[in-house]
């Protein structure tokens, strides 16, 4: 064994005490990114529109002596999203991190975009893109007077694989790509890096119930990796985003799907 002394955590990887906002924070992939969070020592809010579900998670984190808060947020409004920066800061003082992470998806049928209802449409957008925009300006704030802050957007590999069938899905996700390039650049001046993850289909609860085991298996065909994503694959590219191992990274999009689609 070496005698080389080394650190248990380093630095540079470290969330111990950083206040993290995860949106979409009680279900699904965001339910993972937040008990993952948690348990590296930092301060977590779990933001969700089913209140309900982010007090559950909340509770369970809490009982095992993590430190984690729930906020009931509709992130289409303005109003609501204010209300999760300002309960962030009472709290604790600070935001370190934002992960939009909320999106509509898994309650969308897979069809034709001919089929498509015009008000679907509009209300994907207002989710999917308005509401990562409201968070981001809610934050803003907090991140500049701090001199530094992590914004990590989730887009989706539907992007680059040009996937059919959510034409709206896989469009407010390609716009997250764009929106994440251009803030970096309005932001960087301020110690703010902006990037994105883009996950594969991913097998978390709500994926797996809005899907069949048939498509669900057309997923994993022609992955590098032949195996499903689960959430726990993505946790560590959302925790790089998230440390400051990743400070002189920013408008960049990381794809994470086993190897599908590469750019």
């Amino acid at each position: 064994m070496s005698d080389t002394k080394r650190a248990d955590v380093d630095p540079r990887f470290d969330l111990t005490d950083k206040t993290i906002i995860v949106t979409g924070g009680g279900k699904g992939i965001g339910k993972v990114y937040v008990e993952e969070i948690a348990k590296r020592g930092a301060n977590v809010f779990a933001a969700d529109i089913d209140g309900a579900a982010a007090e559950a998670v909340v509770d369970r984190l809490s009982a095992e002596g993590w430190r984690a808060h729930a906020q009931r947020t509709d992130i289409a409004d303005a109003a609501s999203v204010a209300e999760l920066a300002q309960a962030a800061m009472d709290k604790t003082g600070r935001i370190d991190v934002l992960i939009n992470n909320a999106s509509l998806m898994s309650v969308l049928p897979r069809q034709s975009w001919l089929e498509i209802p015009l008000e679907e449409w509009d209300r994907v957008m207002a989710v999917n893109l308005r509401g990562m925009f409201l968070c981001c300006r809610a934050v803003y704030p907090a991140m500049k007077e701090q001199g530094r802050g992590k914004i990590v957007n989730i887009a989706s590999s539907r992007v680059f694989e040009g996937t059919p069938l959510r034409l709206h899905y896989t469009t407010s996700k390609a716009g997250v790509i764009g929106f994440t390039r251009a803030l970096s650049r309005e932001v960087g001046p301020m110690g703010i890096t902006v990037n994105a993850i883009a996950p594969g289909n991913t097998l978390s609860e709500t994926q797996v119930g809005s899907s069949s085991s048939q498509y669900l298996a057309t997923r994993v065909e022609g992955r590098a990796i032949p195996r499903s994503q689960m959430p726990e694959d993505l946790v560590g590219a959302v925790m790089f985003f998230s440390s400051a191992a990743s400070d002189f990274i920013t408008g960049q999009t990381l794809l994470v799907d086993g190897g599908g689609a590469m750019h």
